[in-house]
């Protein structure tokens, strides 16, 4: 049985804030030694936000932001390309069924489509895939 998941951003960006490190996000680290994760279309806008954000707080500096990018570059995680047409039908009522926004409901509509576990600290997603009953990392 294949090893691989998909990650949600909560995870991912706890890797380059070391004050939300935790257990759980370096298990999910340890697992990419052996497995592949994949994520949304929608991920790298995500993750540029995200840093964006955190360099104009001045929480990490624009060479912080590269060696992260260049981190996440170096570890197998597969970018699906999702239609459009796919992203406003399903992701839309998935986000309504579960009232997610539309960037949760594409990692869960992402692990419900692979039939792949899901690894998340998002509250509200977690919730939703339960319901879903897509597996938990």
């Amino acid at each position: 049985m294949s090893d691989d998941f998909v990650i949600d951003n909560s995870v991912v960006m706890t890797w380059c804030f070391q004050d939300e490190d935790s257990q759980y996000t370096d298990l999910i680290l340890n697992k990419l030694e052996s497995a592949t994760a994949f994520v949304p279309s929608i991920w790298p806008l995500e993750v540029t936000n995200v840093l964006l954000v955190a360099e104009r707080k001045k929480r990490i500096g624009e060479a912080d932001s590269t060696r992260f990018i260049a981190l996440l570059s170096e570890l197998p995680i597969i970018v699906d390309q999702e239609s459009p047409e796919r992203m406003i039908k399903e992701n839309f009522a998935l986000a309504r069924k579960h009232k997610l926004s539309s960037y949760d409901a594409s990692y869960l509509d992402l692990a419900m489509r692979k039939g792949l576990p899901i690894a998340t600290l998002d509250k509200n997603l977690l919730a939703a895939a339960k319901r879903s009953k897509v597996s938990i990392l």
